[in-house]
């Protein structure tokens, strides 16, 4: 066994595992798995920078992390960053602040290897399975962007487009750092809907959508989709990994969070306080992806980039 650490850096949230990886065996035993809201894509869609209060709250949590990876011995630590640090133009300030406080320098990986380290870390377990046919599709909707990735497996075909919750939100919702409109209007949804219809058009032309014969979709959009399709009363990572929600049930619960107020999406029981505001445009990027593949359910995967990067370690 070989004791890991892997850091994933998103657009909104900042993620650690800290685990026991068995390379013979395909093991992987979680010793510390957490999330912080972070929202360190904050502003960048419009400045093209990273905000100094995001980079401080990133920081924050990174000395958090920094106590639980010393704590618990880990042998190999990797950090990987994503959309929001790939863009903006003052990312060194988050590299040196990141190599000050873990010792590791951040790794702003590409759209292709963030879709290949989603895919190992959501397909691992499904090896075997006679109840879902390949290939996968895995679907990983963050922050900033989309990780589309076909395989049964290995990776046959990957495509990284920039569509997430945040940016949508930020772009469509939001107007100097002020939600206007809440609920959004019909206008909104239509140019939200507009742009992941062409970033799917993208996603198209790299990846081939139609031949995917089981969905898998990840991050924090999926999971509190699948949480409120669940009925859960709090977030329980253990019900939603590997349930299966179906597309009647996505958008039911699409067209409630696009309707909604914000103090009425605050008060869904399974509801990070941090996804409040994200969390309408990621379930209708979920729902987009459903009916341009004609998938009949969503498989939950709770392990995903994350644990991709853990088994790079190994």
């Amino acid at each position: 066994m070989k004791r890991v650490a892997a850091v994933d850096c998103g657009t909104n949230s900042i993620r650690l595992l800290v685990a026991d990886l068995d390379p013979a065996t395909g093991e992987l035993k979680d010793l510390d798995r957490r999330m912080t809201i972070v929202r360190l894509g904050q502003g960048v869609d419009r400045t093209g920078r990273l905000a100094p209060e995001a980079l401080e709250r990133t920081f924050a949590a990174c000395r958090e992390y920094a106590g639980v990876i010393e704590d618990l011995g880990a042998e190999a630590v990797r950090f990987v960053a994503t959309s929001a640090s790939r863009d903006a133009e003052n990312r060194d300030d988050f590299v040196r602040g990141v190599v000050d406080i873990l010792g590791v320098e951040p790794e702003v990986i590409t759209g292709d290897q963030e879709a290949e380290f989603s895919f190992t870390g959501a397909t691992k377990e499904l090896t075997g399975r006679t109840d879902l046919d390949v290939p996968y599709l895995v679907v990983d909707i963050g922050g900033g962007s989309t990780e589309f990735v076909l395989g049964s497996d290995a990776v046959r075909a990957a495509r990284s487009v920039d569509i997430g919750c945040v940016r949508m939100t930020e772009r469509h919702l939001v107007r100097d750092g002020r939600i206007i409109a809440d609920p959004p209007g019909e206008e909104q949804i239509n140019a939200i809907e507009a742009d992941i219809a062409r970033a799917l058009d993208q996603a198209a032309e790299t990846v081939p959508l139609p031949e995917a014969r089981t969905l898998v979709g990840l991050a924090g959009s999926v999971t509190t989709v699948a949480a409120i399709a669940l009925g859960l009363s709090e977030y329980d990572s253990a019900a939603i990994h590997h349930s299966r929600i179906p597309l009647d049930r996505v958008r039911e619960i699409t067209h409630r969070l696009l309707t909604t107020t914000h103090e009425e999406r605050a008060r869904i029981p399974a509801m990070h306080p941090g996804r409040v505001d994200v969390i309408a445009a990621g379930a209708l990027v979920l729902l987009s992806v459903m009916e341009r593949t004609g998938a009949a359910e969503v498989v939950v995967s709770e392990h995903d980039i994350l644990d991709g990067i853990a088994w790079s370690c190994a």
